[in-house]
């Protein structure tokens, strides 16, 4: 079965559903886990004048960042110990070829601090006029997963069940299915979707994210 990755971009969403997938991916997190420092998924929708900023990190080296524009979206990813990792390159290089063509539009993106850019695995673009999402011309190394793109994107797939399992394994937690579908499908956030997905949530924590992220709730101020 095709997953998402590098290798089959017409798995990931277009631009307007991946960003609503990430914002809830953040709001999920921010339920769980009230320390930001132990979470995996961010998101940030004043990252800059006219920019939205998505980010993974699973504090062992591996992370996307996800830059949204006016232009539209970029993402660089980096699985420290694939094949294809910056890590095992001549002085921290990019593998040949996975950045020489990014467009203009994201020109601030690749030269962002923040994004890390000596690190990395793979990069994904897509512009507003753009049919698909794109990445440069190379050729990949011979792994099952050469860039780790499918182990970072994997949920991508826009499945609720996908971050069920994923918290399972990770907050060692059992959540409530249609909840989780529920922030999915960006249902505004109440005191009884929290509680049912953590009793011990920290209310106010997750209203100040709740803003950070852009995501509509009804808890009250």
């Amino acid at each position: 079965m095709d997953v998402v990755s590098t290798q089959n971009l017409h798995l990931i969403p277009p631009i307007s559903e991946l960003k609503q997938l990430l914002k809830s991916l953040a709001v999920l997190d921010s339920i769980l886990c009230p320390e930001w420092e132990y979470r995996l998924y961010s998101y940030n929708a004043h990252w800059a004048d006219g920019e939205e900023m998505a980010s993974m990190r699973n504090g062992c080296g591996d992370e996307y960042y996800i830059l949204f524009n006016s232009n539209g979206c970029f993402i660089k990813g980096f699985a420290h110990e694939t094949a294809m990792s910056s890590w095992g390159t001549t002085n921290q290089q990019p593998w040949q070829g996975i950045i020489d063509t990014v467009p203009i539009e994201f020109e601030s993106a690749v030269n962002e601090p923040a994004f890390s850019m000596d690190n990395i695995s793979f990069c994904i673009w897509r512009t507003l006029t753009d049919k698909e999402w794109k990445i440069g011309s190379f050729d990949f190394a011979g792994d099952d997963d050469p860039d780790g793109s499918e182990y970072l994107l994997e949920l991508f797939d826009g499945d609720p069940a996908s971050y069920v399992n994923f918290a399972t394994d990770y907050f060692e937690v059992e959540l409530d299915l249609p909840t989780v579908a529920s922030i999915y499908e960006h249902k505004p956030l109440n005191l009884n979707m929290i509680y049912k997905l953590n009793p011990d949530a920290d209310l106010e924590q997750i209203k100040a994210d709740l803003l950070e992220i852009g995501y509509a709730s009804e808890i009250e101020k």
